[in-house]
């Protein structure tokens, strides 16, 4: 990028690797350009070794493993002679932390059920 300053008028005519000219105020504090690094996360990872490198560095979340292909010690969802959860997924409000595995706190569903008219039908 080339810069032309005029003092007089107190303009700086800049002239954009593109071939555009552009007036701005010799006041103004700006940075014109490129971010660098610009699209460094647009090429594919590749290789396993490069996508371990890359979390190592942020945090723990990589490779993440399913509960259904740990032991039996390890996780709810565990352990068996195929990998399937056996029993649903959903763990209730009251569920200890180590019990929280799945859907949390699944809204109910179906046909909303009165209270004092399940209490009434018990009671004939």
């Amino acid at each position: 990028m080339i810069t032309y300053i005029c003092v007089l008028i107190g303009l700086c005519r800049n002239k954009l690797p593109s071939g555009a000219k552009k007036n701005l105020s010799s006041e103004c504090r700006a940075m014109i350009g490129q971010v660098a690094g610009g699209g460094r996360t647009e090429k594919p990872l590749l290789k396993a070794g490069n996508t371990y490198h890359k979390f190592r560095v942020k945090r723990n979340s990589w490779p993440k493993v399913r509960g259904v292909a740990m032991n039996p010690v390890d996780h709810p969802h565990r352990g068996g002679n195929h990998q399937h959860v056996g029993h649903s997924t959903c763990v209730g409000r009251d569920s200890v932390p180590g019990q929280r595995a799945g859907l949390r706190y699944a809204r109910q569903a179906g046909r909303a059920k009165n209270k004092a008219f399940i209490i009434a039908c018990k009671s004939k």
